[in-house]
């Protein structure tokens, strides 16, 4: 029996073409021209993004009944309003480790250095026209420092037990894919809730 979807020799499926649209600060638009799995080719819009890092900054013991964490309220254009989130942000340099970005956003955001930084999981953000990754870490033993906001942030910092942040989730007021994923990867692989 043969698979529909497999590629007949020398029709792998990927990319054959791409047209740059335009080159902003934080995105590059373009149109690929892609081959599929079937051998058929088609055009996709593209939004190039250098990808993320995103981390759960944790108060008080992981392991203790409701643990503390800290979020940020966010003023996001994009969505006429104000956002729960975790921190995050994109890599300052090429190449810089995700680690890297993940303890320079948190102190950025918050104010907060992570004596302990554990990786959680990757995530695609939106797969259907984005290369968008965000790599998500969480953060303990934090000692306070300075925030070091970006001219476009408007952020302020809210600290909520673990119950209450997965409270907001279920009722729709934290509604970021990557701050949902955060805190249920945490509450499901790490606090064992």
């Amino acid at each position: 029996m043969s698979d529909s979807h497999t590629p007949s020799p020398g029709t792998e499926p990927g990319l054959i073409e791409r047209r740059p649209v335009h080159r902003g600060r934080i995105v590059d638009l373009g149109v690929d021209t892609v081959r599929y799995p079937d051998g058929s080719t088609g055009e996709l819009e593209m939004v190039r993004h250098s990808g993320a890092a995103a981390v759960l900054p944790v108060l008080s013991d992981p392991d203790g009944p409701d643990p503390q964490l800290v979020l940020i309220r966010q003023y996001r254009y994009a969505t006429d309003g104000w956002l729960y989130e975790v921190p995050a942000g994109r890599p300052d340099r090429p190449g810089e480790p995700w680690d890297e970005c993940a303890r320079r956003e948190l102190r950025e955001e918050t104010g907060l250095e992570a004596g302990t930084l554990r990786p959680l999981t990757s995530i695609w953000t939106t797969p259907g026209f984005t290369d968008e990754r965000i790599h998500l870490f969480m953060a303990t033993d934090l000692t306070a420092g300075q925030t070091e906001f970006d001219a476009d942030e408007f952020v302020e910092t809210v600290t909520v037990p673990l119950s209450e942040a997965l409270r907001m989730v279920r009722d729709g007021e934290i509604s970021d894919g990557k701050t949902i994923c955060t805190l249920l990867y945490a509450a499901g692989f790490v606090f064992g809730r």
